[in-house]
């Protein structure tokens, strides 16, 4: 078999092969060099999804004839400076793109119109049919480039018929200019999609104002400000609170050099600075921006750049975790400001519903019969003429008390200000209502108390050791093999919470003391689950991490749990505790600890607002 030279125009879409894999590819390119050139402003039109129009306009230096001409050939950029390309230190440059590739690429798999005018000269437009330059031509144009994409892989077929649907085609596009719009605040930018206009953003927004308007509003009031510098890197962004989460990673920007990339390491170091704050089947809401030296990142890994490979990873993951975790701990007990929309519409579209039953049980306590309440004939009367309409929800009459009962508890002290309120009661023996200065709080005591026990065992082991209480009779729990083995290599670690362990037997273990702060606590089921969560996480987590989901488990089985009455006092002491405890605004498994009704939306559900 002879070795020949492949004809250009193949070595062209086996280069299009390798940058534009569907309009997403084309239009990120596009949109780098319009970032690359200076511009103050970029306008993106998209037709069918970019599969049949792509146009992206910029305000940027623009080219010249002569400079047109060069950038559609291959390997020719103007993003290399003449000493890096003397010395081959590709790795210095600090451009979004610099291959060269992009627009000869794109060129050959569609047709392409690249108008361009420098400031000062005339406009000039070259245009390209799937590799063949058909005109060029001076073209009346703003300063700036304008460059059009039609009937992308018309001409190939195989790679047209692997292209999505145009509404998936779309939305790849809208994440692509979300992405780099969010790098560049300084910069406007709009998106448009058969007419409709998506993106609008305007030219020097501050970094929350920018990734609220590209994500969610709701980022301004539930994120948190990260900025950390450690060893020459620097970590800057907004991150999400832990109970801001969705269910899909697709909300998490991550840029490095201002480049929007889509890395596996910081991923990851995402999942565990969140680990204990956030269910495992939900995603942080983060724009995260790092700022290394050009030498200790290598940008090239992959032709369309959105890997990168790190010359320290463990100093980066590093500094990753500490800044969200430092982050987060700032943010103190908060937690999503509002009920969710979904609870707010259950109280407004159910009408009171009730049976009988229930209607007997609600005017009765637990100790007797109320003093207040009418008598059982009186209650069936008022239940038959009030729930024997046909439309409950518009005869709805409220019983008229027959006697007036004074409030058992002090009125809320007009000059101390909590922040979770002053408890008022508790509510099916699981949930405290607090009563702060601007609204209604409700807290999941069992939830809220995990918290707090997690970061008392924290607290205690970076003091030097978490107490342990000694067991009268050491208990003795029947485990299968594998599970013992994994706690007896792990003993020395949980000695250090407190739990004292041995091992009794090939398929027991024995139980001679608990850490003090759980109190009295379920040890067959502690032990038990500490066994289960070694053998999910013992291999894929670091030391650190493996002893948080101990210390996390260890919470869950010493909290106070749902269906215990708490007296006021001590609901008082849990919001007091809360308020000056981090991350208290969500358990051990990311749930919120609490929710708060604004005055104004409980007017709202009265119809007062």
């Amino acid at each position: 078999m002879s070795i020949r030279r492949l004809p250009e125009h193949l070595v062209n879409r086996i280069a299009a092969g390798e940058v534009v894999e569907r309009p997403a590819s084309a239009l990120k390119e596009l949109v780098e060099n319009a970032i690359d050139a200076g511009a103050c402003r970029v306008d993106v039109r998209l037709s069918g999804g970019g599969m049949d129009g792509i146009e992206v306009i910029d305000d940027g230096c623009g080219m010249t004839p002569g400079d047109m001409a060069l950038a559609l050939e291959r390997h020719a950029t103007s993003k290399l400076p003449d000493e890096l390309v003397k010395d081959g230190a590709i790795e210095n440059v600090a451009t979004l793109g610099f291959r060269g590739e992009a627009l000869p690429s794109i060129a050959s798999v569609a047709r392409m119109t690249l108008e361009s005018r420098v400031r000062g000269a005339e406009g000039w437009a070259r245009m390209v049919d799937n590799g063949t330059l058909i005109a060029e031509g001076p073209a009346g144009i703003p300063p700036g480039t304008r460059v059009r994409v039609e009937s992308l892989f018309e001409r190939v077929p195989a790679r047209r018929k692997f292209l999505r649907s145009a509404r998936s085609e779309y939305a790849a596009c809208l994440d692509v200019v979300k992405r780099l719009a969010m790098a560049r605040p300084d910069i406007a930018f709009s998106l448009e999609h058969d007419g409709r206009r998506a993106v609008q953003v305007a030219a020097g927004e501050s970094l929350q104002q920018r990734v609220a308007a590209l994500t969610d509003k709701g980022m301004i009031d539930n994120g948190v400000a990260v900025d950390l510098t450690r060893e020459g890197l620097t970590l800057g962004g907004i991150a999400g609170l832990p109970t801001f989460n969705r269910g899909i990673a697709d909300h998490q920007y991550l840029f490095v050099n201002g480049r929007p990339v889509k890395d596996r390491l910081l991923i990851g170091a995402i999942r565990g600075a969140y680990a204990e704050m956030m269910p495992r089947d939900r995603h942080a809401m983060v724009a995260l921006f790092l700022d290394v030296p050009a030498d200790a990142v290598d940008v090239n890994v992959h032709p369309a750049k959105t890997e990168v490979r790190f010359r320290e990873p463990s100093l980066v993951r590093g500094l990753i975790v500490s800044g969200l975790r430092r982050a987060l701990d700032e943010a103190g007990h908060r937690s999503v400001r509002h009920a969710s929309e979904d609870a707010m519409a259950a109280w407004t579209s159910e009408g009171p519903r009730a049976s009988r039953e229930g209607w007997d049980s609600a005017t009765t306590d637990e100790v007797g019969e109320n003093p207040y309440s009418p008598s059982q004939g009186e209650r069936l009367n008022l239940w038959d003429r009030q729930y024997s309409v046909q439309d409950r929800r518009a005869s709805f009459t409220a019983l008229v008390p027959q006697a007036r009962a004074e409030p058992a508890y002090a009125p809320l002290p007009e000059t101390t200000h909590f922040p979770m309120g002053v408890a008022r009661g508790q509510v099916a023996k699981t949930y405290i209502v607090a009563e702060a200065a601007d609204g209604l709080v409700l807290v999941d005591q069992h939830a809220a108390h995990e918290r707090l026990v997690l970061e008392r065992m924290r607290k205690a082991m970076a003091e030097g050791g978490v107490a342990s209480q000694a067991l009268l009779l050491a208990e003795v729990i029947e485990l299968d093999e594998p599970a013992c083995d994994r706690l007896e290599a792990r003993a020395a670690e949980l000695s250090e919470f407190g739990l004292d362990l041995e091992r009794f037997g090939p398929r027991a273990m024995l139980v001679r003391a608990v850490p003090a702060l759980l109190g009295q606590s379920d040890v067959i089921g502690l032990v038990t689950d500490l066994a289960d969560e070694l053998a999910a996480f013992d291999e894929a987590l670091s030391l650190k991490e493996r002893l948080d989901h101990v210390a996390a488990t260890m919470a869950c089985h010493g909290s106070v749990r749902a269906g215990r009455i708490l007296s006021v006092a001590e609901m008082n002491a849990l919001l007091r505790e809360m308020e000056v405890t981090p991350h208290s605004g969500q358990c051990n498994h990311g749930r919120p600890t609490w929710v708060k009704l604004a005055h104004g939306d409980i007017e709202k559900l009265f119809g007062r607002k």
